[in-house]
């Protein structure tokens, strides 16, 4: 069977749409801008005066996109009202009462420079930003911890998104789409707006891409990680457009060479079935399997993460196993693999979060996949979704040979937004 690689990322990118969650997004928006410009300009059904921006605002969001960021503009007016130290929580307390009489059973919550409100029945928040906005087009907008009045530029980066995606042939916010699909499949705490400030990158130091098409989007991709791996470790970036800063939480270019190297071999693969499964390995369950006929032996009860949840991954979690067996010493396998000390059968395993940028309360879900001969003839692969053992661990043994896989998510208001992976290579033992 041959697998055209045209097919693999029109039917990547058909996946990555945000399809019917745009109408819920635009009837909470006009519910929103109504609310508000009802209580700050005393006019009925109003839906001006407000922007989104974002990933949503540039147009590079993807399906189970979790936040989405709105400006409501302030009537100038009252500008000297709320120029104070304390004008900054007392806009961001008007704003949230107002919403909280349009939303009475919803999380309606001050956030620093945001009004957070959690709409649990879709699985996302809305972050509305009172702000005024300035003769040049840009806006200031109110900061708690500051007690003070910040300057944002939205309609520059939007712009700069556009004139890119238009320079290339729709193809800066393919990639961008793209990019968010790698980093919430492999767990890469990236922003939306740094991914975008990325890609405007790559696509200002070559040409190469300006009008390709999807049957070039692997060597895109395998460009764009190479260029990805590459970037020198830097605290902050320039934003695409504004020229803000853009704050690098964690570094991306260890997962970016991964993928890179996902990249060669999917490449290598061109027109076999085993391309799609390789691409999956950089993107995720967005790209489908090839159909071919099965010959399967065994229960494929292997579940996906993105099947049951939103996923955006924004942050950071780290597992590792504790291996222990009476009379031994407990050891951890990451250290075991970079010794590479073996791991036999028969060994206790505790897998645990080692660490996690999350503020609690957060949930903790946990997939334990069989891989290999001895798993398939067992009719053992596993791979649900399954609870922790305990607070943060998932007591496991190792029973059988095989390249197995535990993967960590954490879970925020319903939302994936960290996950990590370890592989679990057991032996056999040789007694």
């Amino acid at each position: 069977m041959t697998v055209k690689t045209s097919e693999i990322f029109d039917a990547l990118l058909e996946n990555l749409k945000v399809g019917g969650t745009a109408k819920v997004v635009a009837s909470r928006r006009d519910e929103i801008t109504k609310a508000l410009n009802k209580d700050f300009r005393q006019k009925d059904g109003c839906v001006d005066y407000r922007l989104m921006v974002g990933s949503y605002g540039r147009h590079t969001a993807i399906k189970g996109i979790s936040d989405l960021d709105m400006i409501f503009t302030i009537p100038g007016h009252l500008r000297s009202s709320y120029s104070s130290e304390t004008g900054p929580r007392r806009i961001l307390e008007r704003v949230r009462d107002v919403l909280r009489g349009r939303y009475p059973n919803t999380d309606v919550r001050v956030d620093q420079c945001v009004v957070r409100v959690q709409f649990t029945s879709n699985a996302f928040k809305f972050e509305v930003q009172p702000a005024f906005e300035n003769a040049d087009r840009s806006f200031d907008y109110p900061d708690t911890s500051a007690k003070k009045w910040k300057n944002t530029k939205p309609r520059d980066e939007i712009k700069a998104t556009k004139d890119c995606n238009d320079r290339t042939s729709k193809n800066m916010r393919h990639l961008a789409r793209m990019a968010r699909a790698w980093k919430n499949a492999n767990g890469v705490a990236v922003g939306g707006l740094l991914i975008d400030t990325l890609v405007h990158r790559f696509f200002s130091q070559t040409t190469k891409y300006d009008s390709a098409s999807t049957g070039s989007f692997d060597c895109m991709a395998r460009d764009f990680f190479e260029f990805l791996k590459n970037e020198s470790n830097q605290d902050f970036y320039l934003a695409l457009g504004s020229n803000q800063r853009v704050k690098v939480k964690a570094r991306f270019q260890p997962k970016a060479k991964k993928a890179y190297n996902r990249c060669l071999d999917a490449i290598d693969n061109e027109g076999k079935a085993s391309a799609n499964k390789k691409w999956r390995e950089v993107f995720g369950t967005s790209v489908p399997l090839a159909t071919v006929k099965s010959s399967e032996l065994f229960s494929n009860t292997e579940q996906f993460i993105e099947d049951q949840y939103p996923v955006d991954v924004t942050e950071t979690v780290a597992i590792d196993c504790e291996v222990t067996q009476d009379g031994w010493r407990p050891m951890w396998l990451r250290e075991m693999r970079r010794s590479r000390t073996p791991l036999w059968a028969r060994k206790r395993l505790k897998f645990k979060v080692t660490s996690c940028t999350i503020e609690a309360p957060y949930k903790v879900k946990w997939k334990i996949l069989n891989r290999g001969e001895e798993a398939e003839r067992r009719d053992m692969i596993r791979g649900q979704i399954v609870e922790s053992t305990r607070a943060g661990i998932r007591d496991e043994q190792s029973n059988f040979r095989g390249e197995h896989i535990v993967e960590c998510y954490i879970l925020k208001d319903e939302v994936v937004v960290a996950r990590d992976r370890i592989d679990v290579p057991i032996v056999t033992n040789s007694a």
